[in-house]
């Protein structure tokens, strides 16, 4: 008897075990998850809709430019030299300053050829005495037609030879080619001159010629006549040019055009200067255009998001030309659409948006 209650307890106190365990392996509710689902699930009944700008869909004009970089060039530049070589005796010009066409800018010693033209002209009054009297005399038939063609051949040889000394004596002389601004002299009186050396350095600024190149892919965008507008650093101003000649062929190497514009430069801008150029390639009267950050790409696609009865519907878009700023939209969009243009990144299908600020 003693034996069986001694094993009944045993049983007893075994099954109590298990069971523990059995309870022990059972999940039990975790208040602080609980307490953490009431929460999002109270919050996701009180969600605000997305804030949100948007744009209406207008017509405007949309303007396709090419932003260039160029340079200034003068329209003519050269390195004033001697064509004779001498001793230089004058300098009559002003570093910094305008000359003239023509105007007598330097000079080397001539001495030896101006006494070369004195004598010549000297014979010159006998010569043509001689010829006179030998033709007189032909008409009389006192002379020989020979006599009188060596008469004056010997009066054409001496009005070539000082056709001769006035040439040389004009090449001690240096004159401005062209109208221009001459630069600071390389050289001071007494010095020694030869064709090799560089007296100044003449410039014509007005007009100053624009050169710049553009790309194989705008090269017949570019013609002869063709308007463009450029700045320059440190001004506000737009200055206008245009194109008067282009290169007549692509360089091999960076298969770019080089062409070349006039600008008048009637303020006396200096050449060397870097210029923004802004070339209009083409300009569209009735484009339906919108800014860049309301386009999302999607799969090589483009779409934006329409506002439609306070959600965010999205559309499939076909752009065309791009500007700073805009983004001209070719199909896809209808005037009077209202597009979102921020927040783009969180929109999703039917999302709830409110309007911030719209753009007409």
């Amino acid at each position: 008897m003693k034996k069986r209650v001694k094993w009944g307890i045993i049983a007893v106190i075994g099954a109590g075990l298990a069971g523990w365990g059995i309870y022990s392996q059972m999940p039990k509710p975790n208040e602080e998850l609980a307490e953490a689902n009431k929460v999002m699930t109270n919050q996701s009944k009180g969600k605000k809709a997305l804030n949100i700008n948007a744009v209406i869909v207008r017509p405007q004009v949309l303007t396709d430019e090419i932003p260039i970089i160029g340079s200034l060039i003068p329209d003519e530049e050269v390195n004033l030299s001697f064509e004779t070589s001498g001793k230089i005796t004058e300098i009559n010009f002003e570093e910094g300053t305008a000359v003239k066409k023509g105007q007598l800018l330097a000079k080397v010693n001539d001495r030896p050829l101006q006494a070369q033209l004195q004598r010549l002209v000297a014979q010159l009054k006998l010569a043509e005495d001689r010829v006179f009297r030998q033709d007189a005399l032909l008409k009389r038939d006192a002379v020989s037609q020979e006599a009188y063609e060596q008469v004056k051949t010997e009066l054409a040889t001496l009005n070539a030879d000082i056709e001769s000394v006035e040439a040389q004596i004009a090449q001690t002389e240096l004159r401005a080619p062209f109208d221009g601004v001459i630069g600071l002299r390389q050289v001071s009186v007494g010095a020694y001159a030869s064709p090799t050396t560089i007296v100044a350095k003449l410039t014509k600024i007005s007009p100053l010629k624009l050169e710049f190149s553009v790309s194989e892919s705008y090269a017949r965008d570019i013609k002869v006549g063709t308007n463009l507008t450029f700045n320059l650093e440190g001004s506000l101003e737009d200055y206008h040019a245009q194109v008067y000649a282009r290169e007549s062929s692509l360089d091999i190497n960076t298969h770019t055009l080089t062409v070349r514009a006039l600008y008048p430069n009637p303020t006396g801008i200096m050449p060397g200067r870097y210029a923004s150029i802004t070339l209009k390639k083409q300009e569209f009267k009735d484009a339906l255009a919108i800014p860049s950050q309301a386009i999302v790409p999607e799969m090589g696609k483009d779409k934006v998001f329409l506002y439609r009865s306070g959600k965010a519907e999205p559309t499939e878009i076909v752009t065309g030309i791009r500007t700073e700023a805009l983004v001209q939209v070719v199909k896809g969009l209808a005037e009077g659409d209202t597009v979102i243009i921020s927040g783009t990144q969180q929109l999703r299908t039917g999302m709830a948006v409110t309007i911030d600020r719209i753009n007409n």
